[in-house]
């Protein structure tokens, strides 16, 4: 593309060939872009079109797009969910006030599985941002161009794997989504259980205050 001389002023006429009429970077250095109108710059600017980024290259088919790392990240909640079903606290009753009111001891709920399920849950989130680290480093060794970042991981897992799995998809068509499916069903998976829990503990402790 010819672009017009740029030493002169907006009205000057510029001797020899011309470039057709258009939008040319300011010679002024304004970072815009300024009217040529074929025989000489005018006063109108205009903001230049941003640059489309360029959409992510597909990968071979042979690339995986699974690794042991992902697989973790959706597999991890399962611990917490198997000590859940062996936490069974027991109703205990305390004497209060100068009424000597009976009321349920809050201390009851503190058994070893309490403790290690509030423990599961916190390494399990250091242990989710390791292994969406090392998946991020491995979608990028495997020619993923911006894969879905790893630290989406510290505001919740799904969200990541869900993140992870769309691009992945975007580059690998009919592949790539497996770890959304199993993220649902461990979901879905932990919702019923949580529900047969709270259910089995709310009789017990109902069974234990007609005693």
């Amino acid at each position: 593309m010819t672009v017009p001389p740029g030493n002169q002023a907006p009205g000057n006429q510029v001797p020899g060939p011309r470039p057709a009429p258009g939008w040319y970077p300011d010679p002024a250095g304004s970072g815009r872009l300024r009217w040529w109108d074929g025989t000489a710059w005018t006063g109108h600017l205009n903001a230049p079109t941003p640059a489309i980024p360029a959409g992510r290259p597909q990968i071979s088919g042979n690339t995986p797009v699974y690794n042991l790392f992902i697989w973790l990240i959706v597999a991890l909640p399962i611990i917490p969910l198997i000590i859940l079903m062996f936490w069974n606290p027991v109703l205990r009753l305390r004497t209060t006030g100068l009424r000597r009111v009976q009321t349920a001891d809050p201390a009851a709920i503190f058994t070893l599985p309490y403790f290690l399920l509030i423990a599961s849950a916190f390494l399990i989130y250091a242990v989710s941002a390791v292994m969406a680290y090392l998946d991020w480093q491995k979608l990028r060794r495997d020619g993923v161009v911006r894969p879905f970042h790893w630290a989406w991981v510290f505001l919740s897992r799904e969200l990541y794997v869900i993140g992870r799995s769309v691009i992945v998809h975007e580059v690998a068509p009919r592949r790539g989504l497996a770890p959304v499916w199993a993220t649902i069903g461990m979901v879905l998976l932990a919702l019923v259980l949580v529900s047969i829990k709270a259910s089995t503990l709310i009789t017990a402790m109902s069974g234990q205050l007609t005693m």
